[in-house]
């Protein structure tokens, strides 16, 4: 499995750096200057671009003397910048960082001695003692860690038009109190004149929304049990939970397939739907928008997921063969640091990852996910790379796919069934 997911990203990546016009040897790096980094990221646009000028403006700020590189490559929500990083490693060239989701989608790239291990720096620069143990945890794999995050997010939220809930008799401060109340709302709501109540997009969102929908059916243990091999696929939460999920799928907009996340939590900015599941870089499109949380907005844990946070991260590494390693390293200080931290994690909706984090430096949403994420189950997420390596969730989100276009939960669960068996 893992060669041919290499081949078919190797595959994509020619076609990917043709359509970007991303070079394959880097952003003009000049392998002889020590003075530069080049940074491989999909943060291209949005909040996610707004974060990392707040990052490079840190860094910057912080080692004067480096010629920052931006390698961004856009599209796809990553995927066109995993396989054009794919293609490059193949080629020995890889850039000094780049950037991941932290936990089991590093797997490929340890096991195929990519990456350096960066226990050494983490116990350098105290990171061990301002990362709380449960993210530790996440990060480590045999004992090693391999990336730094710059931000922790949170999964299983639902963001919320407040007229929208208002103007058909619900009330925004009480959300529903699992599946079921949330399907009879989302009933409410259509028969109010809102006939696709619930936002969704393109693949990995229905991914989201599914991983969703294990959480609150199976709960956060039998959940995290599918990705260790101590919960079965083959197991009546899991059936549950796609009879659920085809419930929730009668409320979505029709055009899906088509819609990128920003534009299907745009529908619930503008009041053509009350509900998006989305992590919280949502937040950042509401402020932008200019609403006001709790005003014309709001969040609360997806139905049936109270007191779970599902987690994710975005992370850099170390490649092995970097050709700036010092400056590489100067970078991944950056952004662990309190104030690189602060910086990216303000403008991108997120919350740090650090435990010294002062949570009224933070807007109201923000707040929140902080104390969430201190006190509530952590569970890793599969649609953001957290919870299964690449060519498992690849599989997965292929099957969840062609189950919301077919509805048939017979062969989703056969499917799920069969991918746990074979690890994808």
């Amino acid at each position: 499995m893992k060669s041919r997911i290499v081949t078919a990203l190797a595959a994509l990546a020619a076609t990917t750096l043709a359509l970007t016009g991303c070079s394959a040897a880097g952003s003009g790096s000049d392998p002889n200057n020590p003075n530069q980094l080049e940074a491989f990221t999909w943060w291209v646009a949005g909040s996610e671009k707004v974060g990392l000028d707040a990052l490079v403006n840190t860094f910057e700020l912080q080692y004067p003397g480096i010629e920052f590189l931006n390698a961004s490559v856009a599209g796809g929500a990553g995927s066109n910048a995993k396989a054009a990083l794919a293609s490059r490693l193949e080629a020995n060239n890889p850039p000094d960082t780049f950037q991941a989701h932290a936990g089991a989608e590093l797997t490929d790239y340890i096991e195929a001695g990519q990456l350096q291990d960066l226990s050494q720096f983490y116990a350098d620069n105290g990171l061990t003692d301002v990362f709380p143990p449960s993210l530790i945890e996440r990060l480590t794999v045999d004992g090693k860690i391999y990336s730094v995050p710059s931000n922790i997010h949170r999964a299983n939220v639902v963001w919320a038009n407040t007229s929208v809930l208002e103007s058909a008799g619900l009330d925004p401060k009480t959300p529903p109190a699992d599946l079921n109340a949330w399907i009879d709302d989302l009933q409410t709501l259509r028969d109010s004149g809102i006939e696709h109540p619930l936002a969704l997009g393109t693949d990995w969102t229905q991914l989201q929304l599914f991983e969703n929908v294990l959480i609150a059916d199976l709960g956060p243990d039998q959940y995290s049990g599918l990705w260790t091999g101590a919960t079965n696929f083959n197991v009546l939460g899991v059936k549950d939970a796609v009879a659920d999920y085809g419930r929730l799928l009668d409320y979505v907009n029709p055009d899906y397939a088509s819609m990128e996340w920003d534009k299907a939590t745009q529908l619930v900015i503008d009041g053509d739907a009350a509900y998006n599941v989305m992590g919280d870089w949502a937040e950042a499109a509401f402020e932008q928008a200019g609403q006001t949380y709790d005003n014309q907005y709001t969040t609360f844990p997806t139905p049936g997921t109270d007191g779970v946070f599902d987690f994710l991260a975005d992370s850099f590494t170390l490649p092995v063969g970097a050709p700036h390693e010092q400056a590489a390293k100067d970078w991944l200080t950056t952004i662990s640091s309190v104030d690189g931290q602060k910086a990216f994690n303000l403008a991108k909706g997120s919350i740090p990852a650090r435990t010294d984090t002062v949570a009224s430096d933070y807007p109201a949403y923000q707040q929140t996910a902080i104390a969430s994420f201190a006190n509530d189950t952590v569970v890793s997420s599969l649609a953001h790379g957290a919870a299964a390596r690449i060519g498992w969730s690849s599989e997965i989100s292929k099957a969840v796919s062609k189950f919301v276009q077919d509805r048939h939960p017979d062969a989703l669960v056969n499917t799920l069934i069969e991918l746990q068996a074979n690890k994808g």
